[in-house]
């Protein structure tokens, strides 16, 4: 699933006794991620835009062979790739573990004898948690890395499919659902966190668009897989399976799945506490230090066999000196920081974004909700393996989206840089002058319009979103033939997936260092707003209808979407005041931590 990154031909990553050149002599740069310069620090997020006069007072350079800042990840585009897929695959649980549930609930309503209305309750709970878990996982990730949130995830949920296999009880189903929840739920987070590790902002958005490919695709393919097992197997099995799968994904990752946490390993090369290493790392360094080893070894005899000064009680040679290795960064335990995440939800900018991502979100969940009993009912008549199949169009669409959107968010960056005039002669951004792009070096986003050119792609998928969301409601309404409504819910996956796309990586952008906790705040939104829009969606229909039900949800998209061009007016300087904050705030810990050294 995952790649390790290749030693540059003209080094090696390893110091061995092999090496004959005095130790004090620089090794060449790592690119494995662990065994690094030992001075190396954390590249700073700053300088993608490049000119003969930077964007920013962040270092930059121009095509004479001015300074050009640190390349943002030393991973290469496959490697990227690979490891976003990684992440990917991990995030698929946490939608995949809601869906799969769903056909077993009047089976367990049957053997635990409860009404339908109190299994229910486990769907609840369920989305009640997967809220509200992220937000203490999400933190967590920041700031002692992924792979640690990554193996407290699989462990939580691998051990709460097991209880939830063994269940006896219905009050044991309901608290251990909750826990698996808490398990499963903050991967998604967890994934787009990586996505903001390695990528820049100038190519983040293609990547962005595969992260959201598990949270619509699975919806689509668990009530199959889900109904499959249960009718086959029995319904404890759909957990087993989900812990066996989870498994087979933690060794997986524990291998090969790199730390990307840039407080932790900077742009990828950063030697970090081997707590952080992948399995295949440690093998590969014991690897290379016994081969070592047995040199120093051979040499050693060659050296005594052939020194004049040796006498019978030995050889007398002096040792060389070995070279010196840095420590590595230490591993500290640092405990979720729930405010994080919850501080966002009253910032001006991220405020608005996540509101209105929760809201689009919500017709989503509707369609996703009233589907199942619409299409079950005459003239359809549907069984629920082909109620399943009929969320597959929406899957279609999210793929479709994820192709398209990438490139449209990279060559709608490209154009707003060739636009902006980073001069301070002008100061307006509009003076023309082109500027290149470097896609491995991370821009400063201070004085870059970045919410236009993220938003300038995402609003007409938002207007198209809000029309096919009426336009499924009323061919619901008229028994327009199944043909139709797949097409539609084809068209309507490209809207909704496509602008989830732009305003995930809009958020992402414009939480530089915090990005864990900005999707967990925007996971929050979404799933409370979702839980709701589930719960009133069918009360809807049966009191107005189909038609005009999900009328309401399309009109709010476009009742609410100015807030969007509020977003582009004034996004650059809510930034900079946020900015501004907490340059003050630093200043100020700075003067109290002197007056209290008593520093002058």
């Amino acid at each position: 699933m995952m790649v390790e990154t290749k030693p540059p031909d003209d080094g090696a990553t390893e110091v061995t006794e092999k090496d004959h050149d005095p130790p004090q002599q620089p090794q060449p740069p790592s690119t494995d991620g662990f065994d690094s310069d030992p001075d190396k620090t954390p590249a700073p997020e700053t300088g993608a835009l490049v000119t003969g006069e930077p964007l920013t007072e962040a270092p930059g350079g121009d095509d004479s062979g001015g300074p050009l800042a640190p390349v943002y990840s030393i991973y290469t585009t496959w490697e990227k790739r690979w490891i976003v897929l990684g992440g990917s695959l991990a995030a698929t649980f946490s939608p995949l573990t809601a869906q799969i549930y769903l056909p077993a609930l009047t089976v367990l309503a049957q053997d635990f004898s409860v009404t339908d209305t109190q299994i229910n309750l486990t769907v609840t709970t369920y989305m009640i948690f997967q809220a509200i878990a992220p937000m203490f996982i999400g933190g967590f990730a920041d700031t002692a890395g992924r792979r640690p949130a990554y193996a407290l995830c699989f462990v939580i949920y691998i051990a709460a499919n097991i209880g939830l296999a063994q269940c006896q009880t219905y009050a044991q189903l309901l608290v251990v659902r909750s826990i698996q929840s808490a398990g499963s739920s903050s991967t998604v987070a967890l994934c787009q966190a990586v996505v903001a590790d390695i990528t820049t902002s100038a190519e983040r958005g293609q990547y962005i668009g595969i992260t959201v490919l598990p949270i619509v695709v699975a919806p689509s393919l668990g009530p199959v897989l889900g109904g499959v097992i249960a009718q086959y197997l029995g319904w404890r099995w759909i957990f087993y399976i989900l812990a066996i799968a989870a498994g087979v994904t933690l060794v997986a990752m524990a291998f090969f799945f790199p730390e990307t946490c840039r407080l932790i390993v900077g742009d990828g090369s950063v030697r970090a506490h081997p707590v952080y290493h992948t399995f295949w790392q440690i093998i590969k360094n014991n690897s290379l230090h016994r081969r070592g080893r047995r040199a120093q070894v051979s040499r050693d005899k060659v050296t005594t066999d052939t020194n004049p000064a040796a006498t019978a009680d030995g050889p007398q040679r002096t040792a060389s000196p070995a070279p010196s290795r840095p420590a590595p960064v230490k591993f500290k335990f640092t405990p979720p920081n729930l405010m994080g995440s919850i501080t966002m939800l009253f910032q001006k900018e991220l405020g608005i974004l996540l509101a209105y991502n929760a809201i689009v979100f919500a017709g989503f969940y509707a369609i996703a909700t009233a589907l199942p009993s619409q299409l079950s009912a005459p003239p359809y008549n549907l069984s629920d393996s082909q109620v399943g199949l009929i969320y597959l169009p929406i899957a279609g669409g999210s793929i479709g989206a994820a192709a398209v959107c990438g490139p449209a968010l990279g060559r709608n960056y490209a154009r707003h840089a060739a636009r902006l005039d980073p001069s301070p002669a002008t100061g307006d951004g509009s003076g023309g002058k082109k500027i290149k792009v470097d896609r491995e070096r991370q821009a400063d986003l201070s004085r870059f319009p970045i919410e236009r050119a993220r938003l300038e792609v995402g609003l007409p998928l938002l207007l198209l979103s809000a029309a096919m969301t009426a336009a499924v409601g009323w061919a619901l309404r008229a028994s327009a033939h199944l043909a139709v409504l797949c097409v539609l819910l084809f068209v309507l996956g490209i809207g909704l997936v496509g602008f989830n796309n732009t305003v995930n990586t809009l958020i992402v952008d414009v939480s530089p260092g915090r990005a864990g906790a900005a999707v967990a705040a925007n996971n929050l939104t979404r799933c409370l707003v979702g839980a709701a829009a589930s719960a009133v969606i069918l009360p809807m229909i049966n009191a107005i209808g189909a038609g005009w039900a999900f009328t309401v949800f399309g009109a709010m998209y476009v009742v609410f979407a100015p807030a969007m061009w509020v977003v582009m007016a004034r996004g650059i300087r809510w930034r900079a005041e946020i900015r501004e904050k907490e340059e003050r705030k630093a200043e100020k810990k700075k003067a109290l931590d002197d007056e209290k050294n008593g520093i002058a």
